[in-house]
């Protein structure tokens, strides 16, 4: 049983391996995209909390299953219990690990990760929640959109549900702020600047 707890763990490690490619190098400022766009602000996980958080859900996992093979409750169903909720936090320390590889990206257009998948756009923003009793993830904060947009769950580092858009997680508290601080300048001069007189919607 200890050969095939100890084979796990070594699995999971040997999968979490290689996935820095798309981390932006530390101590390294960004500035502009693939695409030359200005880039205004970047988020990025904390090595630390990155670190613990990963760790802490792994070996939950693997203490889990481990327990599960070496000592197994006479109950099948007290049995599959400790196998489903230790692969279940195995899967979702992979998962948090692949997903804050990545980083967040803001341009004067859009919100984006590294991966080039768009969050937000800009214009869509309708508000910020960041209070202290607002309802966002731990050292970020949540977008209001003005569009509701497709679900989507990138642990440790954004979430998308319906017209929310939730910001941070495993994040560093001074980007998170100084993204938010961000965003809200970079809304407010969309909103201020004025129309296009050209355009078809604007009156002669």
């Amino acid at each position: 049983m200890r050969i095939c707890s100890g084979e796990l763990l070594w699995l999971v490690l040997s999968a979490m391996r290689n996935d820095n490619t798309n981390r932006t190098p530390k101590g390294t400022g960004v500035t502009s995209d693939e695409q030359g766009q200005e880039v205004l602000a970047v988020l990025q996980a904390s090595p630390a909390r990155r670190g613990f958080g990963v760790g802490a859900m792994g070996l939950l996992g693997f203490l889990l299953i481990y327990v599960a093979l070496s000592r197994p409750p006479q109950n099948i169903l007290g049995l599959a219990f400790l196998l489903v909720i230790g692969a279940g936090g195995l899967w979702l320390a992979r998962a948090m690990w692949l997903a804050t590889a990545q980083y967040l990206v803001l341009t004067k257009t859009e919100l984006r990760s590294s991966s080039g998948e768009l969050l937000a756009r800009v214009e869509d923003i309708a508000g910020i929640e960041r209070g202290m009793f607002a309802f966002k993830p731990s050292s970020g904060f949540t977008l209001k959109l003005k569009v509701p947009a497709a679900r989507r769950w990138q642990p440790g580092l954004w979430w998308r549900l319906g017209a929310k858009l939730g910001v941070g997680g495993m994040t560093s508290r001074g980007q998170a702020k100084a993204m938010a601080d961000t965003i809200s300048a970079t809304k407010d001069q969309v909103s201020q600047s004025p129309p296009n007189r050209y355009s078809p919607h604007h009156p002669n």
